[in-house]
């Protein structure tokens, strides 16, 4: 029993390891949203951080910043829901499909 326990616990200690390395990676990777028809671009890490904001100019309207304001707060949303979506696919392949709470 103690043997089978200590392979447990190797094969535990391997998982950490590959999902540090994991979470290490998703710094590097990006996904992007895209609202308003494109009007508003952002693109934020594996890490859940922003990582840009792109306007253009054509909705910049000094008489409708809530416009702009709301498609700013939709686009980021967008964008970190799908890095955390981008998260939990990379962490799924990782773990076999095991819900290890707390890693997503």
């Amino acid at each position: 029993m103690a043997k089978g326990m200590g392979n447990m616990m190797k094969q535990a200690q391997k998982l950490q390891s590959k999902i540090f390395k994991l979470q290490e990676e998703m710094a590097d990777k990006t996904v992007e949203a895209s609202v308003g028809g494109g009007m508003v671009k952002v693109t934020a890490n594996g890490k859940q951080q922003l990582v840009s904001i792109n306007i253009e100019p054509e909705v910049l309207d000094p008489e409708d910043v809530q416009m702009l304001e709301d498609l700013i707060v939709s686009g980021v949303n967008e964008a970190l829901r799908k890095a955390q979506e981008m998260v939990s696919e990379e962490m799924t392949k990782l773990t076999g499909g095991f819900n290890i709470p707390g890693l997503t």
